[in-house]
């Protein structure tokens, strides 16, 4: 019975079932069809490269996922600029390709076992369909022209387009007349530097990276091209690499890369070389060679005493003796000098103005104040005898110096002896007020001339707090030069001029320790770096021990080329410090290949990684 129920059930069922059948129209599915809208493909779609894909649990504000097909994932570069016109609500995105493209089996997971077997096993034969994969960062909203920060995100399955060579130099702001490279991901976007522009080159640069990265021969490339660019620049080469840069670079490695990006190898013209009298330079060939002294006068007082190292005892003697080698200068009529008996006016108005944070006394010599430390260690002993001065201002008047030591209170000859000692150590160097023939102080006109590229050969240099004095004189000599000039052409109305100093080793220049030790060397390059930006002076530091920066430093700089760093603590110090550097980059900063650097400049949209083109310049190490 149960038998015939089922049978009954399955012929009704049947029955209606072929009844319902035949009530059908052949053409209803058709008609149904008609009915539907027909579907239209999104706005440009000949472009579309990918779709944004939904958000997942680990997704992170600001970046989306876009999934390519296959045919597409040759075409988008890493660090590829594209544009997302979000689906529904009509807003458009732009962003940047901070990781991918990678490739995934569709439907799998890249290392499922049998995914794994399959391409093990069989290679291309049964290699399962797949698709590609990039992480979006979003750059900002386009409104119109103009861009804004994004308030929204793109909205899932959202077509993606690939920005071309146009748009994305548009966005990126990289063009210059100071060719800097190429940026890697793209066919051929150049990246440059405006030399004309106030808010970049005087706004400071630091070239950090490790030993073989490459920091040299961007640095020589950026003084090539800054000189084309009318520019002066001033290169105090500590290690003496840049001395034969006139020549043009005949390093068989560096040919062949100029050959490539079709660049011929060429010299730095007009270029000048000066070394520290008595040192030697490492290009005795150069047509333009020239041999300076500068005088003791310049340094300021207060960094002569972080430089000498003084206890607080002999840095009471010190200025006991300075403030009399001051009064003797202008009681001899030396300085300011008397004129038909009248002191000369503009001795007197400079004296006026006079900061001895910056610079010393006029006129006064290291053997004036070592005559005058003399006379009073000889007052402090009690010696019966005149003491004997060697100094051309105080030779033929030792008694009215003696006269002037006697009227001041002094005491502890140990003090006095060690003074003496330190001063006489550095007057041996015969560095300072040199009287040889052919020797002068620097022009400082003369380096700041537009188009003038001076080398300062420090290379024999020892003593490096000495040097550190030298660099620091010069640095400031060059920014008095570039004041006297720009505000010349101010007044004239005449084109401004620009002038860039370049300090090579600056970790030896100004270290955590050394400021730490000698504030006023560093208050000085500090006063000068804030007053250059508003005068057109652009400093630029390179080091290989970024690490040993002070941080005070690294606030003074707005642009920055970072090149293969190692230490992951240094990157991370630095990593605090700059801003607007996104994580991938940085990710990168430990595996850059030789010549490759993540440049980061004011004029620049965003930080951008780039193939720093090869220095058609002859270098002397050429290891970089």
């Amino acid at each position: 019975m149960d038998n015939d129920l089922e049978r009954g059930d399955r012929e009704r069922v049947n029955g209606q079932s072929s009844s319902v059948a035949r009530e059908v129209p052949d053409d209803a599915l058709l008609r149904e069809m008609d009915g539907l809208e027909v579907y239209t493909p999104p706005r440009h779609a000949e472009g579309i490269v990918g779709w944004t894909m939904f958000d997942t649990p680990t997704a992170q504000d600001d970046t989306v996922v876009a999934l390519l097909p296959k045919d597409k994932i040759g075409k988008v570069p890493n660090r590829g600029l594209v544009r997302i016109e979000s689906e529904g609500d009509g807003r458009t995105y732009l962003g940047i390709v901070q990781a991918g493209p990678f490739a995934e089996p569709d439907g799998l997971r890249g290392d499922a076992p049998l995914v794994v077997t399959v391409q093990v096993r069989s290679g291309q034969m049964l290699l399962p369909q797949f698709h590609g994969r990039i992480h979006i960062e979003l750059m900002g909203q386009k409104s119109g022209k103009a861009v804004t920060p994004p308030r929204f995100r793109p909205l899932p399955s959202s077509p993606v387009f690939l920005l071309d060579a146009g748009e994305t130099r548009e966005l990126l702001r990289c063009e210059g007349d100071m060719a800097l490279g190429l940026a890697v991901g793209h066919d051929d976007l150049k990246v440059g530097i405006p030399s004309g522009r106030k808010s970049v080159m005087p706004r400071h640069t630091g070239v950090l990276g490790t030993t073989g990265a490459g920091k040299s021969t961007t640095v020589s490339r950026m003084i090539q091209q800054a000189q084309k660019a009318g520019m002066a620049v001033i290169l105090l080469d500590v290690e003496g690499e840049y001395t034969e840069m006139g020549r043009p670079a005949d390093n068989p490695e560096m040919v062949e890369l100029l050959a490539e990006r079709g660049i011929a190898a060429k010299g730095v013209s007009d270029t000048a070389l000066y070394h520290l009298v008595g040192t030697e330079t490492t290009n005795l060939r150069h047509p333009n060679r020239r041999e300076f002294s500068p005088p003791f006068s310049r340094l300021s007082p207060y960094m002569v005493c972080e430089i000498l190292d003084l206890t607080d005892a002999q840095q009471t003697r010190y200025w006991q003796a300075y403030e009399n080698c001051k009064a003797l200068l202008r009681e001899l009529g030396i300085y300011p000098q008397r004129v038909m008996g009248r002191v000369e006016e503009s001795h007197e108005r400079r004296l006026e103005r006079l900061d001895e944070f910056a610079e010393g006394y006029p006129g006064m010599t290291l053997g004036a104040l070592l005559d005058v430390v003399s006379a009073f260690l000889h007052t402090v002993e009690r010696q019966e005898d005149s003491p004997r001065l060697y100094s051309t201002e105080f030779r033929d008047s030792a008694d009215r110096v003696m006269r002037r030591v006697k009227q001041s209170k002094a005491e502890s000859a140990v003090s006095w002896r060690a003074l003496r000692a330190r001063l006489f150590r550095l007057m041996r160097l015969n560095v300072f007020d040199s009287r040889k023939p052919g020797v002068h102080s620097i022009d400082y006109d003369e380096l700041a001339r537009p188009g003038a590229v001076s080398v300062i050969d420090l290379s024999d240099m020892e003593a490096a707090d000495l040097r550190n004095l030298v660099i620091a004189d010069i640095i400031r000599g060059v920014e008095r030069a570039q004041e006297k000039a720009f505000d010349a052409a101010a007044r004239s109305g005449a084109e401004v001029p620009r002038t860039l100093v370049v300090v090579e080793e600056a970790h030896e220049f100004l270290s955590v320790e050394r400021v730490r030790r000698m504030p006023n060397l560093f208050q000085t390059v500090s006063r000068i770096a804030k007053r250059g930006r508003k005068r057109w002076l652009g400093l630029v530091f390179i080091t290989q021990h970024p690490q040993h920066l002070p941080d005070e430093l690294l606030g003074l700089l707005n642009n920055y080329v970072l090149h293969r760093i190692n230490d992951a603590n240094t990157i991370g110090r630095l990593r605090r410090s700059i801003g607007g550097i996104d994580a991938g980059l940085w990710e990168r900063v430990t595996s850059l290949a030789p010549g490759q650097a993540v440049v980061s400049f004011t004029h620049l949209s965003r930080a951008m990684l780039v193939t720093v083109d090869p220095t058609q310049c002859r270098l002397r190490m050429a290891e970089e």
